[in-house]
């Protein structure tokens, strides 16, 4: 028989950038006894975390539950907003940008990727006015949506989502703005109404620190006056359906009641430390990964200081290097899960997850475990990232920031 909680002693150190460490807070939480869906204490349950929901995404408008991974909210989407055939403008930031991608073609849709060249591509953020330059030469409104990933996984890069919006209405153009934030929500700052987006997507198992399983539409009206219009054929997606039974806190099919449990309470969690508080810890924690970085005299995936992810950060092995190896000493010696790298960054470097349910001394420890594992595996370092981030975490507490 299979043995999935394996580890000898202590509690494995699951670094990766989601799914990321579940809290006991919501472990209890979703370990309550399933109730009834259709009753009217699971009615009450859906209100309350409708409503609170809205927050992090800092929208008026609704956000649509899925019972389904962040995968599924993309082609929701796609699938309510669009119709086949219909034209889309989508940038290359990374391996994640690039599945959506593959998915709007798969839904006979006809996308269009530009980006800067090569690998290079995915070290910097989406390039706002290749956006506009793009929009202003389809002067038919041929391009239906721009879908954008705002914190792109793969990478640690998080992109300005303001700066699309305004180079979309720079261009006088009017495209949807789809936007992937599957990793970002509740760990960067996010702001569904204020940056205009049409149609935000995310997920369980992120900065909402839940399992995966279920993830979100947060919807414009605009986006709903196109999900009228839209030829695309869907059932299990459909906003409409959806919309008329969250009116009374119901879901037209059986939801993931467990996982609302643990929604509900994770939303808590975070609106009681109030989410600017969790957008400075989470910068503050990639800074001090980042000196660690620097330390050790390695590169940053990310080659723009200006879109560091407060979520991740990308470690560039020197060449010669492969990174999966060195992820596999580290994994094996100590213990601690880091994220591959994916795509166009396969071999070239690792990700250290810096989001969620996480401490200074859970990131020394990970810095730790990745500073022993390199040198186990003969990578030249220049100094202690340990030191360097335990110095810059004594120097920067978070309540005097």
């Amino acid at each position: 028989m299979l043995k999935l909680d394996f580890h000898p002693s202590g509690r494995h150190f699951l670094q990766i950038p989601g799914p990321s460490p579940v809290p006991d807070r919501i472990l209890r939480a979703m370990s309550l006894p399933t109730i009834d869906h259709r009753g009217p204490e699971f009615g009450a349950l859906g209100l309350e975390l409708l409503g609170k929901i809205r927050q992090v995404f800092k929208t008026e408008s609704p956000v649509i539950i899925y019972p389904a991974s962040g995968t599924g909210a993309w082609e929701a989407a796609l699938a309510n907003t669009l119709s086949p055939g219909d034209r889309v403008l989508m940038f290359e930031t990374g391996h994640f940008a690039s599945l959506w991608y593959t998915m709007a073609r798969r839904l006979h849709l006809e996308p269009e990727f530009i980006g800067l060249p090569d690998y290079e591509g995915w070290r910097h953020g989406v390039q706002a006015e290749m956006i506009e330059a793009r929009l202003r030469e389809d002067a038919d409104h041929a391009i239906k949506a721009v879908c954008v990933v705002h914190n792109e996984t793969s990478t640690g890069v998080t992109s300005d989502i303001a700066a699309v919006r305004r180079a979309i209405d720079a261009a006088g153009h009017p495209a949807l703005l789809l936007v992937d934030t599957i990793s970002g929500l509740a760990s960067a700052d996010y702001r569904h109404d204020e940056w205009g987006v049409d149609v935000t997507i995310s997920g369980s198992q992120k900065g909402l620190m839940l399992p995966p399983g279920i993830s979100f539409n947060a919807i414009s009206e605009k986006a709903i006056a196109a999900s009228r219009e839209s030829a695309m054929p869907r059932s299990f997606w459909a906003w409409d359906e959806i919309l008329e039974a969250n009116q009374n806190g119901y879901w037209p099919y059986t939801p993931s009641t467990n996982l609302l449990y643990g929604l509900n309470e994770s939303l808590d969690m975070l609106l009681e430390e109030g989410l600017a508080h969790v957008f400075a810890r989470h910068q503050r924690w990639a800074a001090g990964v980042r000196t660690a970085v620097e330390a050790w005299g390695l590169e940053i995936q990310c080659q723009e200081p200006a879109v560091y992810s407060p979520v991740l950060t990308g470690v560039v092995m020197p060449e010669g290097i492969d990174a999966d190896a060195v992820r596999r000493i580290i994994y094996e010696r100590f213990d601690l899960s880091l994220g591959t790298g994916l795509g166009k960054a396969k071999g070239r470097m690792f990700r250290i997850g810096h989001l969620g349910d996480c401490n200074d001394l859970t990131l020394i420890a990970t810095l730790g475990g990745c500073e022993a594992g390199m040198t186990l595996a003969g990578v030249p370092l220049a100094g202690s990232g340990v030191i360097a981030a335990l110095d810059y975490f004594a120097q920067h507490p978070l309540d005097a920031q």
